[in-house]
C-alpha cells in the first residue's frame, strides 16, 4: 500500500471488468449514446469548422471558469510515456475546473478506428479540431502522419497560435520517406532548409531529442524554479514539481529568446528498484542529489549544470506568424500525480491563451487516477488492453 498524496489514486473501469460481456455491450451502447448527446456541439450553433463528436476522440466541454469559450486540442501519440493517460486527465482538469473546451486525440490503427494504439505511427484522427483551437498541446513521439494530418498541424503553427510540447514532443515526428513534403518536421532533419535543422522539436520547442541526462528509471527529477517571477510559476515552489521520469539532456544555451522556468535536479533513488512499481521504486521523498549518472559513458556530474526541464520561447515557421511555445521534458502519466506538475500545465494554459494566471490555480485530480508505468509495449499488449476511446470520456 502506498501512502501520501502521490499514491492515493487508482483508476478503475467497473463496467469494463465486472460486467459479463453481453450486458457490457448493452451498457456500452447506452453510455455511448449519453456521451455523444452530452458532448456533441449544438447543431444550431455549430460552425462548419467545428469537428463533429466522434468515437475516435474525446471532448470535455468546459464548465464555468476563465477559460470558458476557449478551445484546447490535446494530441497524444507516444509509445512509452502514456500520453493516452496523461492528456485525458489534463483535459478533464482544464475543462471541469477552469472552463476550457478540451478535445483529446489519440493514435489509432486505421484498420481499428476508435481503439487506442500508441504503436501505430501513421494516424491521429480529429486534427480538424485545430481549425478552431486557441491552444495546441502535443505529446507525440516519432510520428509519421499522412499529408492531410500534417497539413492541419502546419496550418496551425503558421497561424502563430500557442503550443505546449510535452516530453517526447521534442522528437514529435520522424519522417522516414525521403520524398515526403514534411521531411523537415523530422527529429533528424539536416537538409536544405537550415531553419528546420533538428525538425519540429528544435524550431518550435527549442530542442530535439538529445539524451537521457539522468539515469532512466533509476534517477528522478526534482524541479527547481528558475524564474520565480514568471506567471507560469505562480503557486509553485522548489520541489513542488517531481517526476519519476529522468531529466532529458538539452544543448545550452537554448536557442533564441528561450527562458528556462524550471531546472531539473537529478535525484538518486533511496529505495530498491522495483520493476512492478509504476514509479520503479522512486519517491518524491528521495533527497540525495546525484553526482553521477552511472549509465553515461562519459563521467560527469548531471547537476553541474542542471538542465532546463521547462521553458518558454517564441517560434516562427518560415512564411508564418510568430507564436509562443512552452516546452517541458516532464509530463508522463506518472508525473501527472505531482500536483506541481499539474499546476504548471494549468498555469501555462492560462498564460498562453492570454488569461491572468491565478495565484494558486486548482489542479485537483477529478475522480480516481492510477497511471501505468512508462515503458514500451508490444502490439499484443495493446491488442489485449483494447482501450476504447469512447470509454475514456466516461
Amino acid at each position: 500500500m502506498y501512502h501520501g498524496e502521490l499514491f492515493k489514486y487508482a483508476y478503475i473501469h467497473p463496467a469494463k471488468y465486472l460486467i459479463p460481456y453481453p450486458m457490457k455491450s448493452v451498457i456500452l451502447l447506452l453510455s455511448t449514446t449519453f456521451i455523444l448527446t452530452a458532448c456533441s456541439p449544438d447543431p444550431q450553433t455549430q460552425s462548419s469548422d467545428t469537428p463533429i463528436a466522434s468515437s475516435e476522440w474525446v471532448k470535455y466541454e468546459g464548465g464555468s471558469g476563465p477559460g470558458k469559450g476557449k478551445n484546447i486540442v490535446l494530441i497524444s501519440g507516444d509509445e512509452e510515456y502514456r500520453s493516452e493517460e496523461a492528456l485525458p486527465l489534463l483535459g478533464k482538469i482544464l475543462a471541469s475546473q477552469h472552463g476550457f473546451n478540451c478535445t483529446v486525440l489519440f493514435a489509432q490503427d486505421t484498420a481499428k478506428p476508435g481503439i487506442v494504439d500508441p504503436n501505430y505511427l501513421h494516424n491521429i484522427p480529429g486534427l480538424e479540431a485545430l481549425k478552431t483551437a486557441d491552444l495546441m498541446v502535443i505529446f507525440t513521439r516519432f510520428r509519421e502522419l499522412p499529408d492531410e494530418q500534417m497539413q492541419m498541424i502546419d496550418d496551425y503553427l503558421k497561424s502563430g497560435k500557442p503550443v505546449i510540447g510535452i516530453r517526447t514532443a521534442t522528437h514529435a515526428f520522424n519522417i522516414k520517406d525521403s520524398t515526403s513534403k514534411w521531411l523537415h518536421y523530422g527529429n533528424y532533419y539536416e537538409g536544405e532548409k537550415a531553419e528546420w535543422h533538428g525538425g519540429f522539436g528544435r524550431l518550435v520547442l527549442g530542442e530535439k531529442w538529445i539524451s537521457h541526462h539522468g539515469h532512466h528509471k533509476h534517477q528522478s527529477t526534482r524541479g527547481i524554479v528558475a524564474a520565480k517571477d514568471h506567471p507560469v510559476m505562480r503557486g509553485i515552489a522548489d520541489g513542488d514539481i517531481w517526476a519519476a521520469t529522468d531529466v532529458y539532456g538539452v544543448r545550452l544555451p537554448l536557442p533564441g529568446d528561450s527562458e528556462p522556468l524550471v531546472l531539473g535536479q537529478v535525484i538518486n533513488r533511496a529505495g530498491e528498484y522495483n520493476e512492478s512499481d509504476p514509479f520503479f521504486g522512486l519517491r518524491p521523498s528521495d533527497s540525495e542529489v546525484a553526482t553521477e549518472n552511472p549509465a553515461n559513458k562519459e563521467a560527469g556530474n548531471p547537476n553541474d549544470p542542471m538542465m532546463p526541464v521547462a521553458w518558454v520561447k517564441s517560434y516562427q515557421l518560415p512564411g508564418g506568424q510568430t507564436g509562443r511555445a512552452f516546452a517541458t521534458t516532464v509530463g508522463a502519466a506518472t508525473d501527472m500525480t505531482s500536483e506541481g506538475v499539474r499546476r504548471m500545465f494549468v498555469n501555462v494554459a492560462y498564460w498562453l491563451t492570454g488569461l491572468e494566471v491565478p495565484e494558486k490555480a486548482s489542479a485537483d485530480i477529478p475522480g480516481i487516477f492510477n497511471p501505468s508505468p512508462y515503458s514500451f509495449q508490444k502490439d499484443e499488449y495493446w491488442d489485449g488492453k483494447n482501450i476504447v476511446v469512447r470509454e475514456l470520456g466516461e
